[in-house]
């Protein structure tokens, strides 16, 4: 299972994107997923796969790691698509029983809500496979540092962002351990039934959450001994610099948003 799961992970590669500063990248993600909750119409779900593909490609990452950071949610994508193929009302329908109806505008949406969630999930693959999760705690704060201004505690905002997502394979790689743990005691969740599979995995949660919360405890030492957030005004000796690729990249990004955000509003 730890295989399977790779979101949050940092992968070492040479890629334009791997340079780019962190805040280019975070800004580009919130304006790229802002356009892709607008998009309706299969030209705009096209336009934005075809731009999703050139990104993923620029990453220089192998598309078999952001296939393992999809395969965990095929059972949303599945149910995503069957809820609003069975639940949307349309005027054709295809086949009805009781309150279910399975109509012709439910399914496109399902797919639509399916294919939206496939893009989201790309893109956040994108930017933790090529952000080290210092550098995008450092690029979220100095993006949200105004805000420290009005009272808002930038520095721990940042860092819990970022602890979140690095949890995430440390959550699996656990889960997994104790899955191997049930395998050597005769337990092997895989030959049974998912529904069986689903009975045996929740008493595996309660060891889980103990594991988590020992390790939370662990890293809350490590950050009281290191005095963090007791100065007023910490430094940091990391120089970031917008270069030129940043701002070319900021340029062709955002030459795509506002060409799918425009045609979102007055061609749909």
């Amino acid at each position: 299972m730890s295989e399977a799961i790779i979101l949050g992970q940092y992968i070492e590669k040479e890629s334009i994107l791997h340079r780019l500063d962190p805040r280019t990248k975070l800004v580009s993600m919130i304006s790229i997923m802002v356009w892709f909750v607008m998009i309706q119409s299969v030209a705009e779900y096209v336009l934005a796969t075809i731009f999703i593909f050139f990104l993923l490609f620029a990453s220089n990452v192998s598309l078999r790691y952001y296939w393992k950071s999809l395969r965990p949610i095929l059972f949303i994508l599945l149910f995503t698509g069957v809820y609003n193929a069975f639940l949307t009302k349309g005027e054709i329908v295809l086949w009805e029983w009781s309150v279910f109806h399975l109509t012709q505008e439910g399914i496109h949406q399902g797919i639509r809500f399916a294919w939206r969630i496939v893009l989201l999930i790309f893109m956040a693959s994108i930017l933790t496979f090529t952000t080290k999760p210092l550098m995008l705690t450092a690029g979220l704060e100095r993006l949200l540092k105004p805000l420290s201004r009005f009272g808002v505690p930038v520095e721990q905002f940042s860092l819990m962002v970022t602890i979140a997502i690095r949890f995430i394979p440390t959550i699996v790689s656990e889960f997994d351990r104790i899955v191997l743990a049930q395998k050597a005691r005769g337990i092997d969740v895989k030959e049974h039934s998912f529904f069986q599979r689903v009975y045996l995995y929740i008493p595996m949660l309660i060891p889980l959450l103990f594991s988590l919360i020992q390790r939370a405890e662990t890293l809350a030492e490590a950050i009281d001994s290191r005095v963090y957030g007791k100065g007023k005004n910490r430094t940091s000796y990391r120089s970031f610099q917008l270069s030129a690729a940043d701002y070319r990249g900021l340029t062709i990004v955002h030459l795509f948003v506002v060409t799918g955000v425009f045609w979102s509003i007055y061609f749909v």
